[in-house]
């Protein structure tokens, strides 16, 4: 094999315009791969994150009638027991109030919560921008647009009108932004014992909220988690079922990617396969020199592969630098008015070696065809025609 290496090597040295050529339209086509491909892969990571990440993706709720689910404790112990497959579990005790402030009402739904465990899923304590959350009985955060609608201050306490028609004072120990103006302007958290107590939910809660290990496996936890509680009344809901659009939009992102990606290897394999055709022409002579010399079909045909397997090689190697240095300049110029970049590029470097795996072997496959037409060379017809 060294043998057809070296001449495969010469070749390529003899026409160094021509090999520079095809590195280079390898080289393009693996960073237009990694560049589009890590800047698809983190538009989804970014709408993921913005629109599921800090919410729960899988969610109970109850079909009885007061809408409330009992023995939350047995069950929260239940699906944490789910093969590794939720991370974050929390309760919450919601129920809906009005508010009263000089001629206007306000419509808003008080939510008790264990801030501790529903912090891991909504980062509540980071979005805090002024005070504390609730911990004692009759305290509540409210969001920034509703805290501008009843220009309350820390300290101030909110009279509500329950379900039930009860009025009752909570006092406002913080104020958050959820980053979501219909939330912010709608919910009242407060410690779960306090909504529990305000709409007699007695030891029950109104929903059981969880994140998941894979987003996109949902909906396959979700029916494990209702086969595992096999309870009519309790409905298992998760964000791709709530979702749809959003999940069309990022199978169809998907879809653009695996497309661009295939015509960029379509392009490779033809451009190399037709250069490396051209040389069997350009170098038939020697050749056919070198198969009179005693040299055997097949070992001239892997002089073709071998050139393929350079190109790939040095084609793939250069694609992979292109693609991360475009990717460094696309994160340092393309930026919001803030500073941070437009889209956060997700640089993975397994999709990386695959990319670049995927062109070396695109450009194997290239090299079959010219390698398949040196073997019907006919050593003394080519060197009497010259």
């Amino acid at each position: 094999m060294r043998l057809p290496f070296k001449i495969a090597l010469r070749f390529l040295l003899s026409s160094k315009g021509q090999t520079a050529l095809i590195v280079f339209g390898i080289a393009i086509g693996v960073s237009v791969q990694i560049f589009i491909g890590s800047l698809i892969e983190g538009l989804q990571e970014s709408l993921i994150s913005k629109t599921i990440g800090n919410s729960p993706q899988i969610t109970i709720s109850s079909d009885a009638e007061d809408k409330a689910i009992s023995s939350y404790q047995e069950i929260t112990d239940k699906i944490k027991g789910l093969n590794n497959e939720v991370v974050h579990v929390a309760v919450a005790a919601d129920g809906p109030a009005l508010i009263k402030e000089d001629k206007k009402t306000f419509s808003v739904l008080v939510r008790g919560m264990n801030v501790e465990d529903s912090d891991k899923i909504y980062n509540i304590k980071s979005r805090i921008y002024e005070g504390q959350e609730p911990i004692n009985e009759n305290e509540t955060i409210i969001g920034k647009e509703l805290k501008q609608e009843l220009g309350v201050n820390l300290g101030d306490e909110i009279q509500i009108i329950t379900n039930s028609g009860d009025l009752e004072k909570l006092k406002v120990t913080g104020f958050y932004d959820l980053k979501v103006a219909s939330l912010n302007k709608s919910w009242m958290i407060t410690p779960l014992s306090t909504s529990q107590k305000l709409f007699s939910f007695g030891d029950k809660v109104t929903s059981i909220e969880m994140q998941v290990k894979d987003v996109f496996k949902a909906d396959e936890t979700a029916s494990a988690i209702a086969k595992i509680l096999d309870n009519k009344e309790l409905k298992v809901d998760n964000w791709k079922a709530q979702n749809a659009e959003l999940l069309s939009g990022l199978n169809g992102q998907n879809i653009s990617s695996i497309m661009i990606q295939i015509f960029v290897l379509v392009s490779v394999v033809l451009g190399i396969a037709s250069v490396l055709a051209i040389s069997v022409v350009q170098k038939s002579k020697q050749i056919g020199i070198l198969k009179a010399m005693g040299i055997k079909d097949r070992t001239a045909s892997f002089i073709f592969l071998f050139q393929g397997l350079i190109l790939g090689v040095v084609g793939s190697i250069l694609g992979v630098v292109f693609g991360l240095f475009l990717s460094y300049l696309f994160s340092k110029f393309a930026l919001t008015p803030e500073g941070t970049p437009i889209v956060e590029l997700a640089i993975h470097y397994r999709f990386i070696t695959i990319s670049a795996l995927i062109a070396l072997a695109s450009a194997v496959v290239a090299a079959l065809i010219p390698a398949r037409g040196s073997l019907k060379l006919n050593p003394m017809e080519v060197i009497k025609n010259g």
